[in-house]
């Protein structure tokens, strides 16, 4: 569901709209929070090794990707107890260049925490949660190369 929670102190989502950014920016923005860290992951025009990138089909199977993307903020959470607030947001289906795909939002009590934590979020996310990008060029598509094998959270 890309609309905020109102129980949780986590916003975990996929879906096939537009990420709502600024909701998430405003959603994990508290009294408490002197640092809010946001990353974007924008779809561009060339991949590792390619040019001419017009656009990418993300997949997920999504029961295991909700799932893995609230491992990851669990984790955020363990090693950065701290952290307030945590969006991870992720598009699916088809996107045109410098459409978001991805929306990691951290909101700490002090900077350091929300960098750190947001790092990890994005770094972990793409290591472990189940999606798939395909990359389409003018003259075809194939799946990215440079996905990474999925693993669980703490394997790595």
């Amino acid at each position: 569901m890309l609309t905020p929670p109102v129980s949780s102190d986590d916003w975990i989502a996929l879906g096939t709209s537009s990420l709502p950014v600024d909701d998430a920016l405003a959603w994990v923005t508290t009294p408490a929070s002197g640092g809010v860290v946001c990353f974007l992951g924008v779809v561009r025009d060339h991949s590792e090794g390619r040019d001419g990138v017009v656009g990418l089909t993300y997949e997920a199977y999504e029961e295991q990707a909700v799932r893995a993307l609230r491992d990851v903020a669990a984790e955020a959470r363990r090693r950065w107890p701290a952290v307030q607030r945590i969006a991870l947001l992720h598009r699916t289906g088809d996107l045109a260049l410098s459409d978001v795909s991805v929306a990691v939002v951290v909101s700490t009590p002090h900077r350091a925490d929300g960098f750190d934590a947001g790092r990890f979020c994005i770094d972990t996310l793409k290591e472990t949660v189940p999606i798939w990008k395909r990359e389409h060029w003018r003259d075809g598509s194939d799946w990215a190369t440079t996905d990474h094998p999925v693993r669980t959270v703490t394997s790595g």
